[in-house]
């Protein structure tokens, strides 16, 4: 079980919200709560000098908005939503919030948000065992709670989007989504079977089935090899060529 604590804020010009919010995060044993605030304003002031982890951000405040107060936020802290208008949720997601509470909500729903933080700030914190085996046969990652042995052979390639990684499998129509970082992903592969070409993709050098100038064609799909990585890839298909 990872130690790992939690600093947050509660930001809500409602107290009984505010309150309820208290509650949830006092009975959670990884959060540790730093400050109430009843506007983003007073939040804004209170994070300049003692930044924290997390907040629990309602949307709908006086003067400043928690949508608009998010992006003025040191990327270190994360936000998670609370508010009583669910039309807010696409937007809530733009500015990547970690997650969306819609009020009323119980102490489950709490709990899977915070859960959801968790995982993100053990990852982006290193507190997580390697999820590659020894063997670097297989890959072990979660996905909808549940912890997924995937075997290294057939992934087809890694597509990264923000916090987010889809996993494209050979003979699966759909990726598997799991909250991860493509950086943190690629320190954990091997790098004799697993090379990064772009920002947004590692692939499975074994499945690349077509090279187009700077593109690579992988199970119908292609993945655009950009200038930040195409001296190391090109090493890679010369040392693999045949000089005829």
């Amino acid at each position: 079980m990872s130690n790992l604590k939690i600093t947050c804020v509660i930001v809500d010009d409602e107290p009984m919200a505010l309150n309820l919010v208290e509650s949830y995060v006092e009975k959670t044993p990884f959060l540790t709560l730093k400050k109430k605030c009843n506007s983003a304003i007073e939040a804004m002031e209170y994070i300049k000098t003692e930044p924290v982890d997390l907040l629990f951000l309602d949307i709908q405040m006086p003067d400043l908005t928690g949508i608009a107060f998010s992006k003025m936020l040191p990327k270190e802290t994360r936000v998670i939503f609370t508010t009583a208008f669910d039309q807010y949720a696409l937007e809530g997601f733009k500015v990547e919030a970690l997650d969306y509470l819609l009020k009323p909500f119980d102490y489950a729903e709490f709990l899977a948000a915070a859960n959801k933080a968790r995982t993100w700030f053990e990852l982006i914190k290193g507190k997580k065992p390697s999820i590659v085996s020894e063997e670097k046969e297989f890959l072990f990652v979660k996905s909808e709670y549940k912890q997924l042995r995937i075997k290294l052979e057939d992934v087809l390639y890694f597509e990264g989007l923000k916090d987010y990684i889809k996993i494209w499998i050979k003979d699966n129509p759909k990726p598997i989504l799991t909250l991860m970082s493509l950086k943190s992903l690629e320190e954990e592969l091997p790098d004799t079977k697993f090379m990064r070409v772009h920002r947004s993709f590692i692939v499975s050098l074994k499945n690349i089935e077509v090279i187009e100038r700077s593109q690579i064609i992988i199970n119908n799909q292609r993945i655009t090899v950009s200038e930040q990585y195409k001296n190391k890839f090109t090493d890679y298909i010369n040392s693999n060529s045949l000089n005829l």
